[in-house]
């Protein structure tokens, strides 16, 4: 039990002080090279936007800060790794939490994700055309990227691992078959959509931290000790990003950071067969998600009338005037509580 809870503590520190000293290293990187949007998005969106957000922070301030994220998620995984293959032992053996049949996959995923975000970054901060605006157009295409990607690792599941049922809380198993890779791919989408949660200083990296915390602990409640470290590397790797992003941010999360680790956080959930669980750890990607939702279809349907000022829901609250820093903690308090009557969920359902 005690080496256990080294395996996954000692990990996360490592990943938390890595993030630390990388990020003044990438932060120079980022500016010098004026990796910001070239486009504001004051300049397409609506009036209630442009007061609550300033023109000129928005376009300079980095926009790839999730680098710093999975880099060190990856540094960490790979230190450890190779500390068990030079210096072999049963201690750095166990400790080396990389294995082919718990956290390669997710590992495999947030950088094959994570890849895809830096791409769309990149190409909105140095491209030109429609797509530098992320036009309704290039969104779609991101998101049957998402759902490509989707479909592979939802086909490793059935085909390689065998995967055709999730779990009831209260309920037992329920079969899906081969019907399973389409459920990934539409948990992808949901959790990915969730990452309009990035639009206020502080505001992801702390949601984005509770809750693989909670899914470190109920992988270890599961006895799935490598997934339990890797859980609790992206834990500390998202609070080395959380120190330098509290307002004012010296960079935002971006496509780099949002794709890997909304994709890795749906992997996770069907590696701890926890997907129904998911929705209430995350519940401020649901709400955010929802919101905007809601607002779409409400603007369709009720002739352009709103149910927010504002969609996504954090921007309806500054709207209403409160001040970011209130709505991105009471955000962070709602995680918390969430992710604990998650945990709760997972472990009492069993």
């Amino acid at each position: 039990m005690l080496l256990n809870l080294v395996k996954i503590f000692l990990p996360t520190v490592v990943a938390f002080l890595i993030g630390l000293f990388i990020t003044p290293f990438a932060t120079h990187f980022f500016y010098k090279y004026k990796m910001w949007k070239k486009y504001s998005r004051n300049e397409t969106t609506f009036s209630d936007f442009q007061k609550i957000h300033n023109h000129e922070e928005e376009l300079k301030t980095p926009r790839v800060g999730g680098v710093i994220i999975w880099v060190s998620i990856l540094l960490s995984t790979l230190i450890f790794y190779f500390i068990s293959i030079l210096f072999p032992s049963v201690v750095t053996e166990k400790i080396n939490f990389l294995s082919k049949n718990q956290t390669l996959i997710p590992l495999l995923v947030l950088l094959f994700g994570s890849f895809l975000g830096l791409w769309d970054d990149l190409i909105q901060i140095y491209g030109k055309g429609k797509i530098a605006h992320d036009d309704k157009s290039w969104r779609k295409w991101k998101a049957l990227l998402v759902v490509f990607i989707s479909f592979l690792i939802g086909s490793y599941f059935y085909y390689k691992l065998r995967m055709t049922s999730i779990h009831i809380p209260f309920g037992g198993e329920l079969d899906f078959g081969i019907f399973i890779i389409p459920l990934f791919i539409i948990v992808a989408l949901a959790t990915f959509s969730g990452g309009v949660i990035d639009g206020l200083d502080g505001l992801s990296g702390g949601v984005f931290a509770s809750i693989f915390a909670a899914y470190s602990v109920i992988a270890f409640t599961n006895n799935q000790i490598d997934i339990a470290a890797f859980s609790g590397v992206a834990t500390g790797a998202t609070l080395a990003f959380l120190w330098f992003n509290i307002p004012p941010a010296r960079f935002y999360m971006g496509e780099t950071g949002i794709i890997g680790l909304t994709i890795t956080l749906a992997t996770l959930a069907f590696l701890t067969d926890s997907v129904l669980i998911l929705p209430v750890v995350a519940m401020p990607l649901v709400i955010s998600s929802g919101s905007v939702i809601l607002q779409t279809i409400s603007k369709k349907f009720r002739d352009g009338k709103k149910v927010f000022r504002i969609a996504p829901l954090h921007h309806h609250f500054e709207a209403l005037g409160w001040p970011s820093y209130k709505v991105t903690m009471r955000f962070w308090i709602l995680s918390i509580a969430f992710s604990i009557i998650g945990i709760i969920l997972a472990v009492i359902s069993r």
